[in-house]
């Protein structure tokens, strides 16, 4: 059974960091691309960034490219999630997510291609 198990939300001035953790567990973590997703209230789930299984390509929404960055620790089953410079607009429940097929990269930004989630970890930004 795959889990995982986000952790680093809270709150932070605008302008200020955050890392978001997701330890996986279950399968072989090495061979899924992962991605990070929010939801703020009353809105959809979105996409914030993807990693494929390797860690050699990454992808980001339009939003966050250039503050925040994706990295993942294979020996660790570990992704992370480094978050600067964030604004007030970032505040959303963060959820990582693990790839449906093993080796695909196909459409990272779509939730339909991610098939397990963690619980989610609630990131503020005050202005």
């Amino acid at each position: 059974q795959v889990q995982l198990v986000e952790s680093g939300g809270g709150l932070v001035q605008a302008g200020g960091s955050l890392r978001l953790s997701c330890a996986a567990s279950g399968r072989t973590f090495s061979n899924y691309a992962m991605g990070w997703f929010r939801q703020a209230p009353g809105k959809e789930r979105e996409f914030v960034a993807a990693i494929s299984w390797s860690g050699g390509s990454t992808y980001y929404a339009d939003s966050v490219k250039g503050r925040f960055t994706i990295s993942r620790d294979n020996a660790k089953n570990t992704v992370y999630l480094q978050m600067n410079s964030l604004k007030p607009e970032d505040t959303a429940v963060y959820y990582c997510a693990q790839r449906l097929g093993a080796h695909t990269w196909d459409n990272p930004q779509s939730v339909g291609r991610y098939d397990y989630w963690g619980q989610g970890t609630q990131v503020t930004v005050s202005s």
